[in-house]
C-alpha cells in the first residue's frame, strides 16, 4: 500500500448519547422506564397504574404496602384511573351497572409503544429528556362482565410522559360506535408527603366545592387548605390556567397543572377511615399522603360517534 502524505484524518465518531431504558418484569406484568439523569417510573399492566414515580433520589408517589398487585382489585396507591365513572353508580341509567369508579383501574391494558424526545436545546445534553409510554384499552379487550356494563363501542389510549422535570400523564377517549355515550374521568393521583398534619395545598381560593363528609357545598375562602381530619372534597370548574401547589411546612412539594380537566378532588381517609380498609397501610399511612386528582367529574363528557376527548395532567416534584 502507497502511503499518501497528505492522507486525511479519521472523522471522530461522537459516543451515543444515552437513552431511556424501558424494560419488562418477568411476568410481563409491569413496565418500568428510566432516564439517563436517574428519574423512574413503574407502570402496572392491570389497570395502566403508575406504581413508582422516582426522582431527586426519591418517592413521589404514596403506595400502600397492602395493595393488591396481582389484578384481584383495584391498586390503593400511585395513579389509578377512574373511568367511565367517579364514584359509586347511580341506582338506574347506562352506568348503573358498573362498579365504582368504574373498569378502567380493574382491566387488563395492553402496552403500545414507547417514544422519546430531547427537549433541551444546550450544547451538552445530547441525551433524550424524556420518554413517553402509551397504553391502549377498547371495548374488544374488556371482560365479558364490563362489556355487558357498559355495551359501547370506544378507544382509550392512556399516555405516561417522565420527564427531568415532572411526570405527564393524559388519557385520549374515543366513540369508536354510532351511538352516543357520557363518561366521566379522573386521575386518582396519590402524592407522597412528610406529614399531613403540615401539608397545606393552594390553588384553590375562590373555588367552589362539595364536601363529601359533611355533606355541605361551600366556597373555599382561605388562601391554603390545611388538614387536621378526613377530608373528602370535588373542586368544581377550577380556572383552567390555576395551579394547584402542594407544600410541605413553607417549602413547595408539587405543582399541579391540568389540560382540559376542570375539576380537581382533594382526598385523605385519615385514622378511621384508613383503618377500615383492608388494603391500606400501614396503619398510620394516612400522614404520608394526600390525593389531588385532576379530573371531570362534576358532569359529564358527551361524545357522539367518532368524536374523542383528551384531558390530562403535569405534576412536577420541587424537591
Amino acid at each position: 500500500m502507497v502511503e499518501r502524505a497528505k492522507k486525511p484524518s479519521a472523522i471522530p465518531v461522537s459516543p451515543l448519547a444515552p437513552s431511556p431504558q424501558v424494560s419488562f418484569s418477568d411476568d410481563n406484568t409491569r413496565v418500568t422506564a428510566t432516564l439517563p439523569t436517574g428519574e423512574s417510573i413503574e407502570v402496572l399492566l392491570h389497570g395502566a397504574t403508575v406504581i413508582s414515580w422516582k426522582s431527586g433520589g426519591g418517592e413521589n408517589l404514596f403506595l400502600s404496602d397492602k395493595a393488591k398487585l396481582d389484578g384481584s382489585k383495584p391498586v390503593r396507591g400511585g395513579i389509578p384511573l377512574v373511568f367511565p365513572i367517579f364514584g359509586p353508580p347511580p341506582s338506574s341509567g347506562p352506568v348503573s351497572s358498573l362498579p365504582q369508579h368504574g373498569f378502567a383501574r380493574t382491566s387488563r391494558w395492553e402496552y403500545l409503544n414507547k417514544s422519546t424526545s430531547e427537549s433541551s436545546t444546550a450544547p451538552n445534553s445530547a441525551s433524550d429528556n424524556s420518554v413517553k409510554l402509551d397504553f391502549g384499552l377498547s371495548s374488544s379487550n374488556l371482560s365479558a362482565e364490563a362489556k355487558k356494563a357498559w355495551p359501547y363501542d370506544f378507544g382509550l389510549i392512556y399516555s405516561v410522559t417522565l420527564g427531568k422535570d415532572g411526570l405527564e400523564t393524559s388519557l385520549c377517549v374515543r366513540n369508536e360506535g354510532a351511538d352516543s355515550f357520557e363518561f366521566q374521568f379522573l386521575l386518582h393521583s396519590y402524592l407522597r408527603v412528610k406529614d399531613i398534619t403540615q401539608t397545606t395545598v393552594q390553588g384553590l381560593e375562590g373555588t367552589a366545592y362539595t364536601d363529601k363528609v359533611g355533606g355541605a357545598s361551600e366556597k373555599e375562602t382561605g388562601a391554603a387548605l390545611s388538614f387536621a381530619g378526613e377530608t373528602d372534597r370535588v373542586y368544581k370548574s377550577l380556572d383552567p390556567e390555576a395551579i394547584v401547589t402542594v407544600l410541605e411546612g413553607s417549602t413547595k412539594r408539587f405543582e399541579l397543572t391540568r389540560d382540559n380537566l376542570d375539576d380537581v378532588v382533594v382526598w385523605n381517609p385519615w385514622t378511621e377511615k384508613a383503618g377500615g380498609m383492608a388494603d391500606f397501610g400501614p396503619a398510620d399511612g394516612w400522614k404520608n399522603m394526600l390525593c389531588i386528582e385532576a379530573g371531570a367529574v362534576s358532569s359529564w363528557q358527551r361524545l357522539e360517534a367518532g368524536d374523542t376527548f383528551e384531558g390530562g395532567q403535569i405534576i412536577r416534584a420541587l424537591l
